[in-house]
């Protein structure tokens, strides 16, 4: 294809969008294929020639538009938005043209300059502190766009994790490595908290522990001190709070102005994830959950949800740069420039080195509607949610089991349970609308969330008239199949009862079944039956089954002549004040530095199988006399410790008292048991 084609087939394509676009309401929403469809209609190898455009073209509708679910049309109601517009997609399409990679700002001056400015923009019409603006006087932080959310919560959790080591390397007067430490922290969220909050603790190796919301399913700021205290007593390291403002479930708020006062007490990162909510706050009526905003280290939230700024556009800020910068810093040759002492280099904040010039579809966005319609946007699609709930509450079979929060309405049937996930599976076959479920405690819930902006008042009444035609059926049938098993139980215990006059009533009782059971046999297949929320781990240790192992316990310390320290409840040595900087002393007897650096690197690892390697409390307890001719010898036998196939009676593990008077050579020996 050259440019003469391509000016013209860009025009067909552009007219093909803006046809799809225009026409997505008349569409299916949820596409009726099969896991691997697409495999029958491609052939098995790509093309050896070239094929015409036609071809290709005409594809899209037979290949790809069968297995699309169309996230803009206004029936979607699934998740949250995830919107487009057309100033959104010619910003991208001149983004794809330039296809440059900033990574440093010699790299692409424009694409660094016009983020840092249009950041600042986004940060004032959203009402957040000075301290996230790159260009301000008393301000040392600044945002920058991220792939997704996900991502931002994870650079803020490394960032933290990483503040947090140094803090605790300064108060210590010996070297140690960053994996013991990294064991003892602890990182806490609400329990409505998104998945990538827990996610983020695994990729990063911590324990995030996840706290009970009220019955507003909001997080508090004494559940959270409580916690606190808890894992300080237990010799664990707070160091983040991951607060939430609009949960994913019900679109709850934590209170953050409990929260961040305990944050700053206690010296945590706070990390804001408003990813939904975020956009919500152009409208100054709307920003009564950022009361105790001034606290937050980090904030983040989605452009590329609510905004109509497509697909991927995460606005991330944090209040001190130089803390990213810290965890994120790599200097090669090849990346330095002569301005980068006095230019921004945002390959420092992120994880990847690469990055996209994504700032031009938020810069054509924001200019193109300007803050006046955004704002108007956002208070429609509220509207609608208004709408949707008033009809609702008015109907007597249906009841709003949390309070509706900007553009999300959660409903339920009040028959129960096992009806409301019937009436799901109806919707969801149908394919006029799509609508996932949730769950508040034991409630099964029905989420319905205005997605789109070419949403009407029609098209929310016709939703409704769906809903409440296949609620009205379904209850009708509950009650026809009710009368039709109560008259035949009735004849048959009449039956029953004149041929065998002595058969008990619970025998008779236990061959009924009633229409919920019937219900629950049905359609037993469908992805709904398993889509209801399983409890969350409390959490997350990277021991198999022990608890968490504070930093000490990788010593032998004396509870009675160790100052500082007291004995717990389960023999483990604690800190009396629950702070490292407790420990003053360590015996004089521990390994040498380097040795102590290959042991913690090996104890630290979470992916041991044998009990004694990794769960046991015993087997942390130093000082090992390990020779300096035996350090290697040890270290090699420390990589190549198998995981035992039989079980831990089978292969009974080493005494402390082996352990301590090994050398390297018998080490290797008793690894190679």
């Amino acid at each position: 294809m050259q440019a003469e084609e391509y000016n013209r087939r860009g025009k067909e394509l552009v007219d093909y969008i803006t046809k799809y676009l225009s026409s997505v309401r008349e569409r299916r929403v949820i596409p009726d294929v099969k896991p691997g469809y697409m495999r029958k209609l491609l052939p098995e190898a790509a093309p050896t020639e070239p094929e015409d455009w036609e071809n290709i073209f005409s594809d899209i509708e037979k290949v790809i538009m069968p297995g699309v679910v169309h996230w803009q049309s206004p029936h979607m109601h699934a998740y949250y938005p995830s919107l487009t517009s057309w100033p959104s997609m010619l910003g991208d399409m001149l983004a794809d043209a330039i296809n440059c990679v900033g990574f440093t700002w010699a790299s692409s001056p424009a694409c660094t300059e016009l983020e840092m400015n249009v950041m600042d923009w986004l940060c004032k019409a959203l009402g957040l502190p000075v301290f996230f603006l790159h260009h301000h006087p008393d301000s040392r932080g600044g945002g920058l766009l991220q792939s997704t959310v996900s991502e931002g919560t994870l650079v803020a959790l490394l960032a933290a994790r990483k503040d947090k080591i140094l803090q605790l390397k300064a108060e210590l007067d010996q070297e140690v490595d960053d994996s013991v430490l990294n064991s003892t922290l602890v990182a806490y969220a609400s329990d409505q908290a998104h998945s990538s909050v827990e996610k983020a603790g695994l990729i990063a190796l911590v324990k995030i522990r996840f706290l009970p919301a009220d019955k507003k399913l909001s997080l508090r700021g004494e559940t959270l001190k409580q916690a606190i205290q808890e894992d300080r007593r237990r010799g664990l390291v707070p160091f983040m709070l991951c607060s939430t403002l609009g949960t994913t479930g019900v679109c709850a708020f934590d209170k953050l102005s409990e929260l961040g006062p305990v944050c700053e007490e206690e010296g945590l990162w706070l990390h804001v994830d408003a990813a939904y909510a975020g956009s919500a706050y152009f409208c100054p009526e709307l920003r009564w959950s950022l009361e105790g905003i001034e606290f937050a280290h980090s904030f983040v939230f989605n452009p590329s949800k609510w905004m109509m700024v497509h697909f991927d556009c995460t606005a991330f800020w944090v209040k001190d740069k130089y803390k990213l910068q810290q965890t994120f810093s790599v200097d090669p040759v090849y990346l330095r420039h002569e301005n980068s002492q006095a230019a921004t280099d945002f390959m420092h904040w992120q994880i990847p080195l690469s990055r996209r010039f994504r700032s031009l579809k938020l810069w054509f966005v924001m200019r193109s509607f300007g803050l006046k319609n955004l704002q108007a946007h956002i208070r429609h699609g509220i509207e609608m949610a208004k709408l949707l709930e008033s009809h609702i509450r008015s109907d007597p079979n249906f009841e709003v089991p949390a309070e509706r929060h900007l553009g999300l309405v959660v409903f339920c049937l009040k028959a129960g349970n096992t009806l409301t996930q019937e009436l799901l599976r109806r919707l969801t076959r149908s394919g006029t609308m799509y609508l996932i479920p949730a769950e508040i405690q034991t409630k099964r819930i029905i989420r319905f969330t205005v997605t789109s902006q070419f949403t009407t008042a029609e098209d929310i009444l016709k939703d409704w008239a769906v809903i409440s035609k296949t609620a009205s059926t379904l209850l009708a049938e509950k009650h026809s199949l009710n009368n039709a098993n109560l008259l035949r139980s009735g004849t048959e215990k009449a039956t029953e009862k004149e041929e065998n006059p002595d058969q008990p009533l619970d025998v008779l009782a236990d061959e009924k079944e009633d229409v919920v059971t019937q219900l629950e046999k049905a359609h037993v297949d469908l992805w709904i039956d398993k889509a209801w929320n399983r409890p969350r781990r409390p959490m997350r240790s990277l021991s198999c089954s022990s608890e968490p192992l504070p930093y000490w316990a990788l010593f032998s310390f004396d509870c009675e002549t160790t100052p500082g320290l007291q004995e717990g409840s389960d023999g483990v040595p604690v800190p009396e004040s629950g702070s490292l900087s407790a420990i003053t002393k360590i015996p004089s007897n521990r390994p040498g530095k380097q040795v102590l650096k290959k042991l913690t690197k090996f104890y630290s690892m979470p992916s041991f199988c044998n009990q004694w390697a990794q769960c046991s409390r015993h087997q942390l307890s130093c000082p090992l006399k390990v020779t300096h001719g035996g350090q290697k010898s040890f270290s090699s036998a420390s990589r190549r410790m198998n995981c035992m196939p039989s079980s831990p009676a089978a292969n009974p593990a080493p005494s402390t008292s082996q352990l301590e008077g090994a050398s390297g050579a018998e080490l290797q020996q008793l690894s190679n048991q």
